[in-house]
């Protein structure tokens, strides 16, 4: 099954399977290590959705709505 990173809730993991949006974006999301075949948990969901904090790599990353949007993941 698959849905975007923004669309999890606390507790699910997934792989990653690609990731989409442009330029400074991607390239952000990329350099945090967020990359196809990263595995990604997600830890905690501010009150009103917006930022999320996950887990990939071994540590903690929090990441703005938008940018979860461009994440493709494998559940």
């Amino acid at each position: 099954m698959e849905k975007n990173l923004s669309e999890f809730k606390p507790q699910e993991q997934g792989i990653v399977k690609s990731v989409a949006g442009e330029g400074r974006i991607r390239r952000r999301l990329f350099d945090m290590g967020i990359t196809p075949g990263a595995h990604i948990a997600m830890r905690k969901l501010a009150p009103l959705g917006d930022p999320i904090e996950v887990t990939v790599r071994g540590y903690e990353l929090t990441l703005r709505k938008t940018e979860a949007e461009c994440v493709l993941m494998e559940v």
